[in-house]
């Protein structure tokens, strides 16, 4: 979860580029647009989405591994399972 304001403003705004780039290609399979139109919306769409999950993971990684407060930080978490758990979610998103 992005914890600083501009990394939430910079999250929402990807957020709402995703949303607009699905309603345009619902509308576009709607409408029956060509595939490789429609091909090359997807690819933007997922362009956009990869986008999102890095600047999140960028976010989470600063936030659990970063030099500010690191000493304070390294106490609360584990660290193996901090990374356990990303690469869970990361191994299941890449499939």
């Amino acid at each position: 979860m992005p914890h600083s304001p501009e990394d939430k403003k910079r999250a929402i705004t990807r957020l709402r580029r995703i949303k607009g780039q699905a309603e345009a290609l619902e509308r576009a399979v709607e409408e029956g647009t060509d595939c490789s139109a429609l091909l090359q919306q997807i690819a933007a769409l997922r362009g956009a989405a990869n986008g999102l999950m890095a600047e999140v993971i960028d976010s989470h990684l600063r936030e659990l591994f970063g030099s500010e407060h690191a000493a304070t930080r390294s106490a609360d978490i584990d660290a193996d399972a901090e990374i356990a758990a990303l690469m869970k979610i990361l191994r299941t998103y890449l499939k």
